[in-house]
């Protein structure tokens, strides 16, 4: 039985494969090993993956994808907390990055951008992924994810720089003041999803003026700063992973056709993609 893994900041997807071909699949919270340790990170599998747990003796191989995990340091952080309850598992930890060119590219040459919780982009040769300097996390990047989004909404409301009705909405939706977004975003765990929850207020207000101005700065900010660091960028298919990407594709599709960008995929979930590019390269 295999056992893939696909985990960002905010929630982990996993697919078990059964004897009988069936395919089960599992939802736990994000296990980013740079917000989380390694006791931090078997209690949240302890508490969220009682079901998956109990296939533990039966899988023999586990493929785990995840943000943050683009050290050996936080390869090892992630793979002894899987071991401690699947201890008869082969464990692979990679980045989210390879699992996401895995899912996009296959085989092929590309750019493969993550743009959920937070963003990231790399170019992927076919084989292996090249990492670029980008992927800094909500303090200093996350161009373009849930996160910038997030925070450009509080600080708009919080500064009053949000167009009244809007402003009035976020409020009623939020009942938001300054103390209580500084004490989430300075003083408790998980302040970057804490912002990227605020973009189901930027969905819901989309078809806005204010909105459209805001995702056109958003993800335009994501590709000067991603996409055309790589200077053949017009040359490759540009894929996007992640529910910035998916849920805003068609803002993301006209501001990339401006700047001569050739998408390929755009999925929300890399998680089943990824399972079958490992099953082929398992047959």
């Amino acid at each position: 039985m295999i056992l893939v893994a696909d985990s960002g900041s905010t929630k982990t997807d996993w697919l078990l494969t059964l004897p009988d071909n069936e395919v089960k699949q599992f939802r736990t919270a994000g296990l980013n090993p740079y917000f989380l340790s390694e006791k931090e990170i078997v209690k949240i599998l302890q508490e969220q993956a009682v079901d998956l747990i109990a296939y533990a003796n039966d899988i023999t191989e586990i493929y785990f994808f995840g943000a943050g995990c683009s050290s050996p340091d936080r390869h090892e952080i992630v793979t002894n907390a899987i071991s401690q309850l699947f201890n008869k598992s082969y464990i692979s930890v990679d980045s989210d990055l390879l699992g996401c060119a895995y899912a996009t590219c296959g085989h092929e040459k590309g750019l493969c951008c993550v743009l959920g919780t937070g963003s990231n982009i790399s170019f992927f040769d076919g084989n292996d992924i090249h990492a670029g300097q980008h992927g800094l996390g909500f303090v200093l990047g996350d161009e373009g994810a849930g996160t910038w989004f997030g925070k450009a909404l509080v600080t708009d409301f919080l500064y009053n720089k949000m167009p009244y009705d809007i402003s009035h909405k976020f409020y009623e939706a939020y009942h938001l003041d300054k103390q209580t977004v500084i004490e989430y975003v300075y003083q408790t765990p998980r302040a970057n999803s804490y912002l990227a929850s605020f973009c189901r207020f930027l969905g819901e207000i989309r078809t806005t003026g204010y909105a459209q101005n805001l995702l056109r700065k958003g993800l335009l900010e994501f590709i000067e700063t991603n996409i055309k660091s790589y200077p053949q960028y017009h040359k490759y298919k540009c894929h996007f992973v992640g529910s910035i990407a998916y849920v805003f594709t068609d803002e993301l599709k006209a501001v990339c056709d401006e700047h001569g960008i050739h998408i390929g995929k755009i999925i929300k979930q890399p998680i089943h993609d990824l399972l079958a590019f490992i099953l082929s390269r398992e047959a």
